[in-house]
């Protein structure tokens, strides 16, 4: 049987290196992320865009090398005019901020590849169920798949396809 497939947001990379906060919320967060990666992603094919590499490059040097250990035998997925074409559409039809730009992207590329998943701590713009809503509106305009949005507490807890093993 087929592995589903998670595209991997630059979110779940940045929790994965950064030293533990002091604010509970991101704690719980950052202790869910890391349960996922060393728990269930085996049961799953993963995947990043060069977005992801850009975006994990920025800041401190030696945060971006810890980031940047986790891309380790991850598959990174290429840049088409499709997939920058179907990010304008995606800004325009959910009239996205700038600064949410590259999250059009990293939804544009899961679109594209038709990935299952969308892993992400990012709940402003993309893990958000007034967005999701928006998006299940461009899936009928634009006949297009969009994958499942979740954070990986939901991807652990979504039954039986990501019990461990």
């Amino acid at each position: 049987m087929k592995n589903s497939t998670v595209y991997i947001e630059t979110t779940i990379l940045s929790y994965l290196a950064s030293i533990p906060s002091r604010d509970i919320i991101v704690q719980a967060h950052q202790q869910i992320t890391w349960e996922w990666w060393n728990n269930y992603r085996k049961n799953y094919d993963l995947y990043i865009s060069p977005i992801v590499i850009q975006e994990i490059s920025r800041g401190d040097i030696e945060a971006s090398k810890k980031r940047k250990k986790f891309i380790n035998n991850i598959s990174i997925l290429q840049i088409s005019d499709n997939i920058t074409e179907l990010a304008l559409k995606l800004i325009k039809f959910l009239g996205l901020p700038k600064k949410a730009e590259l999250d059009a992207l990293h939804l544009a590329f899961a679109i594209d590849y038709s990935i299952d998943y969308l892993l992400t701590w990012n709940c402003n713009h993309l893990a958000n169920g007034v967005f999701i809503k928006k998006l299940k509106q461009f899936e009928s305009k634009e006949s297009r798949v969009i994958p499942v949005i979740l954070t990986p507490e939901e991807l652990m807890t979504g039954g039986k396809e990501n019990e461990m093993e």
